[in-house]
């Protein structure tokens, strides 16, 4: 008994293996839905040893066999052990799974051959997952060089968060080398100490790009000391990496900097909003704008700048669909209010996607909107999650559960916010989106594509 799955894409056979051994590439092919996590990844292919977290604190741990290993058409791996929380694992009996990769017209096959006892059906959803995000990569990777990008040093501030772990893991099996700026002592080679009230002078010295996406979650009540830390994690420490950026003598050409779509205020009706659309009411929208004025020290250096105003990112691993997820899988999902508020939203893969482009990419600069190219009507979206996980939407949350959470001002700019953003300057652009349709992103972020 085992499991086989291939499929081809189309890319050479030595940039598909060269992106298999490149960090970040595990943290890439582990499914958002699986309740796992990458604690460890293998340092080698030849004889490394990954480990994944599992739910109660037990282990996954992958030894990498080194006998047959053969670069650039096969890696092998095999469950084995690392301490009691690796032993409940074992009672698969066996976990061999060889990777193998060979040149077809066309580009590259990938075949995975998992010698276990687990049945195929199990893990199908997953080996779909894990080729879909391969091809978009590499075709994301491919798009990029081909508009001229070259490897650069990216310094990444919240790189431990939904979309920091993420992009650094995108970045990094691209061919990019990502510094991590973190708030403790540095305890890694890829890793700098950051002290966002006091950065060094020295912290982006060597560096060609920043990406900035540190801050407090605005999840939550809006209390006064809830809005203060929103706001102090945001403005001075913006202000504060910008104007080191601008006075490294070696530092950084690019400072992107995550923003919001808050920016246009939690209730623009039918409106079509883009860039260059007027501001909001409300405290998002106060926010946003002096977190963007926040970088005038790099654009005033001469620096290209980006703000990215990110819709509401779709993801599993996080965010309001993590939230709703277990809700809408016990059939208790449906419409917020009335559900004709607009959500203007994005997968988290081609969330990436946009910060890579803001790297690369010259003409773009100031505000971008990060949202896919079609928003959705909160009842439309509820309909769509709903039968993507085989479940009835019938029960529609009243506004009063949202207030008694997130209390009157945080329900109305978070919960019942109505933006209907869209992504004008990206369309411009010519940008490829991996899935511009909410039903393709909810699909293949729960498994079910």
């Amino acid at each position: 008994m085992g499991i086989e799955y291939e499929s081809v894409v189309d890319h050479p056979l030595t940039e598909v293996f060269a992106w298999h051994e490149r960090p970040g590439a595990m943290r890439r092919l582990v499914p958002p839905w699986q309740p796992m996590k990458v604690v460890a990844e293998a340092e080698s292919l030849a004889d490394g040893r990954a480990v994944l977290g599992l739910p109660a604190g037990l282990r996954w741990v992958a030894q990498h066999d080194p006998t047959r290993y053969d670069p650039p058409h096969r890696f092998v791996d095999v469950l084995s052990s690392q301490g009691p929380t690796s032993w409940p694992a074992r009672v698969v009996a066996r976990w061999t799974h060889t990777h193998e990769f060979s040149e077809v017209p066309g580009g590259t096959r990938v075949y995975d051959h998992v010698d276990t006892p687990v049945p195929r059906a199990a893990l199908r959803s997953t080996f779909v997952y894990r080729s879909r995000q391969l091809a978009d990569d590499l075709a994301a990777h491919r798009d990029a060089r081909a508009a001229g990008a070259r490897p650069l040093v990216v310094a990444v501030t919240g790189a431990s968060g939904l979309v920091g772990s993420a992009l650094t893991a995108f970045l990094s099996t691209g061919g990019h080398r990502v510094i991590r700026l973190v708030r403790g002592p540095a305890q890694r080679s890829d890793e700098r100490q950051w002290e966002p009230d006091r950065p060094s002078p020295e912290l982006l010295s060597g560096v060609d790009a920043v990406v900035h996406l540190a801050g407090a979650s605005i999840a939550g009540r809006f209390t006064d000391a809830r809005k203060r830390a929103i706001r102090d994690s945001r403005i001075g420490p913006t202000h504060r990496l910008a104007q080191v950026a601008a006075d490294a003598e070696d530092g950084p050409k690019v400072f992107v900097s995550a923003s919001a779509i808050g920016v246009y205020g939690f209730d623009r009706g039918d409106a079509l909003l883009c860039e260059a659309s007027v501001r909001g009411d409300g405290f998002l929208a106060d926010v946003v704008a002096e977190w963007e004025a926040a970088t005038t020290p790099a654009i005033e250096a001469g620096l290209r700048t980006v703000a990215v105003r990110t819709g509401i990112v779709q993801s599993a691993r996080g965010g309001t669909l993590r939230l709703m997820r277990p809700l809408f899988a016990a059939g208790l999902g449906g419409r917020l209010g009335g559900g004709q508020q607009w959500l203007s939203w994005i997968g988290l893969d081609d969330l990436l996607d946009v910060y890579h482009r803001a790297l690369y990419d010259n003409r773009l600069t100031g505000p971008v909107n990060a949202v896919a190219p079609n928003p959705v009507r909160n009842v439309d979206y509820t309909k769509v999650l709903a039968r993507v996980m085989h479940r009835p939407a019938m029960l529609p949350v009243p506004s009063l559960g949202p207030r008694l959470l997130l209390g009157a001002r945080g329900a109305r700019e978070l919960a019942e916010a109505n933006q209907r953003v869209v992504p004008t300057k990206l369309e411009t652009l010519g940008h490829r989106f991996r899935r511009p349709l909410v039903d393709d992103a909810l699909a293949h972020e729960l498994g079910h594509g």
